[in-house]
C-alpha cells in the first residue's frame, strides 16, 4: 500500500530534497508540494493525502494553523500531519500537538528518521523527536494537577483504559502494547479505540498529549524516550 505524501515548505530546494528522498521508497509517494500551509490544506484534500509533512514558518497561513484547519476538517479525517522544523522551542511543540499534529521532528533528522516518522504517522501512531519528548514530559511534568476537562476525561477512562492511555503516551504502538500487557494485537487496539473515544482524540499523538497533561506520564515513567 502506496503513503501519499504532500511536502509542506516555503523553501524550494528543502521540498524538493523530501521529495527526492521520498520518491526513492517504494511505498511513499510525494503527491503535492505547497509553499505555504493555506495550499498545503487545498492539496490535502484535492491531492487524496494520507500525510502533510509540515513546516511551521511559513508566509501567510503557517504551518500551525494549517494543521489546526486540516485537524478541524471532518472530510480530512485520515489525513495526518507530521511537523518538520528547525525549531525546537516548547510554544511550537505543544501548539503542534494541540493543533492536531501526529508527530514532530526536527529537521536535523537523519533521512532514515524522517522515512520511519513518515511511515509511523501515516499508521495513526504517534511521534516526537527524542529531544522534543524530553521537554514534552518535564513541562507536563512540572505542571500543576489535572483539573476541569481532563480531570473529567481520566474519570471516564476504566483501569485497564488509564494504562492504555499511559503507555501510549510512554510511545508503545499498539503492537508494543499488546506485548507488554500481554494480550492480543486486536485486544489493545480495542482498547486503544474505546479510549480514543472518550478522549474525543483523532490520533495517538492527541492521547499523548492527554496524558501528558492528565499527569499519566512523567519522567521517571515514560516508556521509550525514542518513541
Amino acid at each position: 500500500m502506496t503513503t501519499r505524501v504532500v511536502v509542506a515548505d516555503d523553501q524550494a530546494l528543502v521540498r524538493a530534497g523530501l521529495r527526492a528522498l521520498l520518491e526513492a521508497e517504494p511505498d511513499l509517494e510525494v503527491v503535492g508540494e505547497a509553499a505555504d500551509g493555506a495550499r498545503a490544506v487545498e492539496l490535502a484534500r484535492s491531492a487524496a493525502a494520507d500525510v502533510v509533512l509540515m513546516d511551521i514558518r511559513m508566509p501567510g497561513v503557517d504551518g500551525l494553523e494549517a494543521t489546526r484547519r486540516i485537524a478541524a476538517d471532518e472530510g480530512l479525517a485520515g489525513v495526518r500531519v507530521l511537523v518538520l522544523t528547525t525549531f525546537q522551542h516548547d510554544e511550537y511543540v505543544f501548539s503542534a500537538l494541540r493543533a492536531g499534529a501526529g508527530g514532530f521532528l526536527l529537521k536535523d533528522a537523519d533521512p532514515e528518521e524522517l522515512l520511519r516518522a513518515t511511515r509511523v504517522v501515516a499508521a495513526g501512531e504517534a511521534l516526537l523527536a527524542p529531544a522534543v519528548t524530553r521537554r514534552v514530559v518535564e513541562a507536563f511534568a512540572a505542571a500543576p494537577a489535572p483539573s476541569g476537562p481532563v480531570a473529567g476525561l481520566l474519570e471516564e477512562l476504566t483501569a485497564r483504559e488509564r494504562e492504555i492511555v499511559t503507555l501510549v503516551g510512554g510511545g508503545l504502538s499498539n503492537d508494543e502494547i499488546a506485548q507488554r500487557l500481554v494480550i492480543s494485537p486486536a485486544t489493545a487496539r480495542t482498547h486503544v479505540s474505546r479510549a480514543m473515544l472518550k478522549l474525543g482524540a483523532r490520533d495517538h499523538a492527541q492521547v499523548v498529549v492527554f496524558a501528558y497533561e492528565a499527569g499519566l506520564v512523567s519522567p521517571g515513567r515514560h516508556v521509550r524516550p525514542e518513541a
